[in-house]
């Protein structure tokens, strides 16, 4: 007799239960759409837009007051002007309006088109401001008896100047404009040819010396903890510091590195390593050019930056049992092969991680080459043209449509690695 399956259906309790858990699930949902998701989306929306730092600012109207011949006796004729500046490059400023406080005593003689004096009060219509224009308005007054008796500063009265203007960033209208800049750029593919040698050799060199490091510390011997410490000094220092430490290094003039290579006939002249963009190699009639300064950058990230995947590995390693181990060196394993039909297999998951880890980092960073290089003798990543097109050039339009390309090549990156990584 075969049995029937029912649908399940939820009694009332367990339906309470149910909305009592979605219900107390609001506040972390809101919590990751402001922290994560906001920000996120905010950026893609200002990178379909043309936009500046100049545009965070609401466009306003400035205006500049001058009081020309100051009468000196009743019928004396003076001059108002006032100048008026919308000192935005790209907003309109509309329905401006224009107020101030006549000095009591000066009667105006042709109240200006747009303009009417309310009990010594001049109000003005002065319309539309298109992005930088600028506006005069003049008019002459008399001089009255009752001026001299008040004195009266026509300064101490402040213009005010009130008017509509949009936010560019909030507006709908929506461009291709910096993505067809960016694409369009002659140094696109250059930038994104150096982060992907950066990313990925600084990736590898970091796993690479992370699994020399984590087989050396796998040796029982005195004073083991101690040069665990010693390891992850370059992890655990301050960028400034380091990044200053390898400059001096790294001179041309008093660093020990053209030091040692000059005293052992290696070169014939220091070098700026961190400031020539290539120099040429021969080997074996072979002709090339040696990228210096991004070697030298890829370095100091694989050496910053191997604590971290030593630690993983480590602690992958020290999971194993030692019977395995011990198993193989009775069968006569040397250990290459204890390396190779061991270890490796039960790190390869470590690894695969550790390296989407490491590449999606290492794609971002921006302070380790900025401190170094300055982006300068071919280490000019995306992450220092978001630096520079947004903040040093103040387009801001253009820096997140570069941030979104990097947010998407990430992506994409990772979904091939995650694709291909063992799945356990």
């Amino acid at each position: 007799m075969g049995s029937i399956s029912k649908k399940h259906r939820m009694g009332p309790i367990e339906k309470q239960g149910v909305v009592q858990a979605y219900v107390m699930l609001v506040p972390t949902v809101a919590i990751v759409m402001a922290i994560v998701l906001f920000p996120l989306i905010a950026n893609f929306w200002i990178s379909f837009k043309d936009v500046t730092v100049s545009d965070l600012r609401t466009a306003e109207i400035k205006v500049n007051e001058k009081f020309k011949k100051k009468p000196a006796k009743v019928g004396d004729i003076s001059q108002f002007e006032y100048r008026f500046n919308n000192f935005s490059k790209s907003s309109q400023i509309t329905e401006v309006t224009f107020k101030d406080i006549i000095p009591y005593g000066l009667k105006v003689v042709e109240v200006p088109n747009d303009c009417e004096i309310l009990d010594y009060n001049l109000i003005c219509d002065l319309g539309t401001f298109k992005p930088k224009e600028k506006k005069k308005l003049k008019f002459n007054t008399v001089a009255e008896k009752e001026y001299f008796i008040n004195k009266e500063d026509p300064k101490n009265s402040k213009p005010v100047v009130e008017g509509n203007s949009e936010n560019r960033i909030l507006t709908l209208d929506l461009k291709f404009k910096n993505f067809i800049d960016i694409f369009t750029s002659p140094n696109f593919f250059k930038t994104i040819r150096i982060s992907f040698i950066y990313s990925l050799f600084s990736a590898i060199g970091s796993l690479g010396l992370g699994i020399i490091a984590a087989q050396l510390l796998m040796t029982a011997f005195p004073g083991r903890g101690f040069i665990r410490g010693i390891f992850l000094i370059p992890y655990i220092a301050p960028i400034i510091a380091v990044t200053i430490t390898w400059g001096i290094l790294m001179d041309p003039f008093f660093g020990t590195i053209n030091a040692l290579l000059t005293e052992l006939d290696i070169i014939k002249e220091p070098i700026s390593f961190l400031q020539v963009t290539n120099t040429k190699i021969n080997i074996l009639g072979f002709e090339f050019k040696f990228p210096i300064a991004l070697t030298f950058v890829i370095l100091f990230e694989s050496w910053r930056y191997f604590p971290l995947a030593m630690l993983f590995i480590l602690a992958r390693i020290q999971s194993v049992p030692s019977e395995l181990f011990e198993a193989a060196e009775i069968d006569g394993a040397t250990p290459t092969q204890k390396f190779r039909n061991i270890t490796w297999p039960l790190i390869l998951g470590v690894l695969f991680i550790l390296f989407l880890l490491r590449f999606i980092w290492t794609f971002n960073k921006f302070d380790d080459i900025f401190l170094l290089t300055g982006g300068a003798a071919g280490t000019k990543t995306l992450t220092v043209d978001v630096y520079e097109t947004g903040f040093n050039i103040g387009n801001l339009g253009s820096g997140a449509a570069n941030a979104v390309l990097v947010f998407l090549i990430l992506v994409l990156v990772a979904t091939f690695i995650i694709k291909f990584s063992p799945k356990e």
